[in-house]
């Protein structure tokens, strides 16, 4: 597989990669032109696709899997291939999904592991009962498992979901031990705040979108609805009207603020941990990858050449590796 993220001016582009959005414009001359966006698991690149040629791009879409020919060049800052012909369609039965769309480093099955090691070692049986709800089904394991963390920004790839909460766990459980909060509570709370997106995220061949519930709904409140709809199914009794109502107020608070989509700010110490938690794991996220990222440091750049819209700040690279 070709590693996009190595690429530099001068190398040769002779590869398949998937079109991961198509914008068609118009020059100032009116000319029509098409800006490809291309990629693979190991990231994306740019291509211009100019008048001469368009028309023999005419069928290609977001999710086709293109014959890429060109040459890495360098254009205000940015990389992108320099097309020497028009990309060619590559026949959808010959196509590998896995190959082209990013996928979370690392086992898996240790994940779980963990997280199940935290299930087993709960000493209330109603909180273990509350994780339970969605952690001892298989089914809602295995499309957890599937899921991104987002459509694009931290933890966007498969099994990024599931990276992103044993991450939280770790944080937020660390952190309630540190302040003396109830740590099997605010596992619970990092274990649940993200199963909307479950419903909220799904994976195409053009990469990771939000689906039809997410983006009227978005993933707090479709957690808050699976939540319900699984508290409704229980006998009566099973958890008391203030214990379902915590449970809840998990999800709806963990953005930290209304206007970054939370309901209301969180009122508990577990809860304020957990907002924080989740913070901590997706920019850590997003500083892990854009310190990564050959658009903001190119060759040997000790600061971003520009802002990261993912942490909306220049960020520095350090030189000095502390040995």
């Amino acid at each position: 597989m070709l590693d996009l993220a190595t690429l530099a001016a001068g190398d040769r582009v002779q590869h398949e990669l998937m079109v991961r959005q198509r914008e068609d414009k118009t020059t100032k001359s009116g000319d029509p032109f098409v800006v490809l966006t291309l990629g693979n698991a190991s990231g994306t690149i740019s291509a211009n696709v100019w008048k001469e040629q368009v028309n023999a791009i005419s069928t290609v879409r977001a999710g086709s899997v293109v014959q890429v020919l060109g040459v890495v060049e360098v254009y205000q800052g940015k990389r992108q291939v320099k097309l020497t012909a028009p990309p060619r369609l590559v026949p959808t039965r010959s196509i590998n999904l896995e190959e082209f769309l990013p996928r979370a480093p690392g086992d898996p099955t240790a994940l779980w592991r963990d997280i199940d090691a935290w299930r087993t070692a709960m000493a209330s049986k109603r909180l273990r009962r509350a994780v339970d709800l969605f952690f001892a089904d298989d089914d809602f394991r295995a499309r957890f498992e599937a899921t991104p963390g987002a459509p694009r920004g931290h933890h966007a790839q498969i099994g990024g979901l599931l990276v992103h909460v044993v991450e939280v766990g770790t944080i937020a459980r660390a952190a309630a031990a540190t302040m003396r909060a109830n740590v099997d509570l605010v596992t619970v709370g990092a274990l649940l705040h993200d199963i909307g997106k479950v419903e909220a995220y799904g994976i195409s061949a053009a990469g990771f979108e939000e689906t039809q519930a997410g983006a009227l709904l978005k993933h707090i409140v479709l957690g808050s609805l699976m939540l319900e709809r699984k508290l409704r199914a229980l006998p009566d009794g099973a958890f008391t009207p203030t214990q379902e109502l915590e449970l809840h107020h998990f999800i709806q608070s963990h953005h930290g603020q209304p206007e970054f989509g939370a309901a209301v700010r969180p009122m508990t110490l577990e809860a304020e941990l957990l907002h924080w938690a989740d913070q901590a794991s997706a920019n850590g996220n997003n500083f892990v990858e854009e310190t990564a990222n050959p658009e903001l440091f190119p060759a040997e750049s000790e600061f971003s050449v520009k802002k990261s819209w993912r942490l909306d700040r220049k960020i520095w690279r350090r030189t000095d590796t502390w040995d």
